[in-house]
């Protein structure tokens, strides 16, 4: 019954997300919902399917990075396609430079994915667009001209080998991976394109999304809905004018992110909610949807027993996909030397799952071999507490420890930090909020004082 370590150790891999409509990563999925304040990717594909199928929405969805985002929306994507909507869901950090993002970024971007995923149907020649792209790529020539290789030419940019058949997402995906690398090309594709960000949503709209649900529909289709995942990622670097880009994307240009005629769901960075800005994210926007921590404990500092249950068989699943639950929990020594061990690495993780299966993997290779002892646990909790406490400062340590006591946070700079840096965790229960300090942290000698 015993797993191979090295298979256990892949199972395990904290990098891997879980594609849901994948029958082996779907022996691995937990559905965390009942814990986590309600099944959120249920809300989200309501407000799709029931509620509004036939007009365009737009959708905020957020929590902490590595908490299991993909992993929801990889099943929204499953379920929507069941239920016959044209779905084109894509990492934005393969498109876009994430310490450097516009607006005009992303709508190209998304203009892209949709042209790459419309296989099955033909649109007329996109005039407005194909002239946009052939005037970006003139500008960008003048730029590179002689230096690093040109762009295609006026009147060349998306047209295929044949050279005579204009391709959407060609003509874009050629100007956007030579911008996407080169912060001078893309300040000088956002200057050219960023006065015409009107003309661009308008063209993209009228060229692409609404033929496109045309002709789906006429396919079967119930429509077309696009997700747009990582773009919690993005830097809080300033740019230009002072304006933290997390702000500029989300507040600034939600009136163009939220206007694309079709179905959208973006991810956004967590910490935007402590923002002063939330109030006019708000007015651009629904109220974001949260996937919070799975808790391990009540503010209280009690057991959450039904957490803690769950975050036992997101561990044991890795190791014995094919047993019923029952079953798993009877194989704890085959893996552990006591089931205390394991709820020992549930709880120190804090219900964050990512950070929950990077120690369950550092424990394997530390280890490796079964039973899974206590004493290395501990060494492995040890050296990612002491990596984590090096960049805090006395100020920080300070906002930990109200945390810790108040179980609240307020929306200011400092608390945004502890958010970004997973040093505060958020958790729902019902209608109960509350937030506590990464239990890493929280053992800390700097947080005994």
């Amino acid at each position: 019954m015993t797993p191979d370590i090295r298979q256990f150790y892949r199972a395990t891999d904290p990098g891997k997300g879980l594609i849901v409509s994948n029958a082996e990563d779907k022996k691995y999925y937990i559905d965390f919902s009942d814990v986590r304040g309600g099944d959120i990717i249920e809300k989200l594909k309501q407000k799709i399917t029931f509620f509004s199928p036939d007009a365009p929405t737009c959708a905020l969805f957020t929590g902490h990075i590595g908490c299991g985002k993909s992993t929801e929306l990889l099943r929204l994507k499953m379920e929507l396609e069941t239920q016959g909507f044209h779905v084109v869901y894509f990492e934005s950090s393969e498109d876009l430079a994430l310490g450097d993002v516009d607006i005009v970024d992303v709508l190209l971007a998304i203009a892209r994915r949709i042209s790459q995923s419309l296989t099955s149907i033909t649109l007329d020649e996109p005039s407005k667009l194909k002239e946009l792209l052939q005037r970006t790529g003139r500008i960008l020539n003048a730029e590179i001209q002689g230096v690093k290789g040109n762009i295609p030419g006026v009147g060349e940019v998306g047209l295929g080998v044949d050279g005579n058949k204009f391709t959407l997402a060609l003509g874009i995906g050629e100007i956007t991976a030579k911008v996407k690398n080169d912060s001078v090309l893309r300040e000088r594709l956002n200057q050219f394109l960023g006065p015409q960000t009107s003309q661009l949503l308008d063209a993209i709209n009228t060229e692409l999304l609404e033929p496109a649900i045309s002709r789906l529909q006429k396919q079967g289709k119930k429509g077309l809905v696009a997700i747009v995942d990582n773009l919690d990622r993005i830097d809080n670097r300033a740019k230009p004018g002072g304006k933290p880009q997390q702000e500029y994307l989300f507040v600034d240009g939600g009136e163009y992110l939220s206007k694309l005629h079709c179905h959208l769901v973006y991810t956004m960075p967590l910490a935007l909610k402590f923002s002063n800005s939330y109030g006019n994210l708000t007015q651009r926007f629904e109220d974001p949807k949260v996937l919070p921590m799975v808790p391990v404990q009540f503010p209280n500092g009690s057991p959450h027993e039904e957490g803690m249950a769950l975050l036992r068989q997101m561990v044991l699943a890795r190791a014995f996909p094919d047993l019923e639950a029952h079953e798993r929990l009877n194989a704890i020594p085959e893996i552990f030397d006591s089931p205390a061990t394991l709820d020992r690495l549930c709880c120190i993780s804090g219900g964050h799952v990512r950070d929950l299966l990077k120690l369950l993997n550092a424990w394997i290779m530390e280890e490796m071999q079964f039973r899974l002892s206590s004493d290395k646990l501990e060494k492995v909790i040890r050296a990612c507490r002491n990596e984590m406490t090096i960049p805090i400062s006395d100020e920080e340590w300070e906002l930990l420890r109200q945390v810790r006591h108040r179980k609240k946070v307020r929306d200011d700079r400092g608390y945004q930090q502890l958010i970004r840096s997973r040093f505060v965790f958020e958790y729902r229960d019902g209608s109960d909020v509350w937030f506590d300090v990464n239990p890493i942290l929280a053992e800390a000698k700097e947080m005994q004082l």
